[in-house]
């Protein structure tokens, strides 16, 4: 078992998981974070660290789509082990419903998406 890290985390990576994490299993992206499920220990300590509730056990449905995203991307990211700068509209974008469609925004994209709802 592991735990996965969800659309909820996409623009606010607060990274509070990451201190918690006995094990050091979080990778950053541009617009997240992921969990590697092979590093995983399933302490669950950073579940309720999350300020996003993006983090969820891999027996949570919503894990289902999310999974593969965090195994596929802990092999292109680097490693996070210390909490680094929290996104300054971190807040803003913590309950976003829908975040997928921003994983991999540019920034004008990401501006134009939050303020009017489209990004063209």
């Amino acid at each position: 078992m592991t735990y996965v890290v969800t659309d909820g985390c996409i623009r606010c990576k607060y990274q509070d998981c990451v201190e918690v994490c006995p094990v050091d299993c979080f990778y950053e992206g541009e617009t997240m974070l992921v969990i590697h499920p092979d590093e995983c220990i399933d302490c669950g300590v950073c579940e309720p660290e999350c300020p996003a509730d993006a983090i969820v056990s891999d027996t949570d449905p919503r894990a289902d789509r999310w999974l593969p995203v965090n195994a596929k991307y802990t092999a292109i990211w680097p490693n996070i082990t210390d909490k680094g700068p929290v996104p300054d509209d971190a807040d803003a974008w913590k309950d976003v419903p829908g975040k997928e469609k921003f994983l991999f925004s540019t920034e004008k994209c990401k501006y134009l998406q939050f303020r009017t709802r489209s990004c063209k």
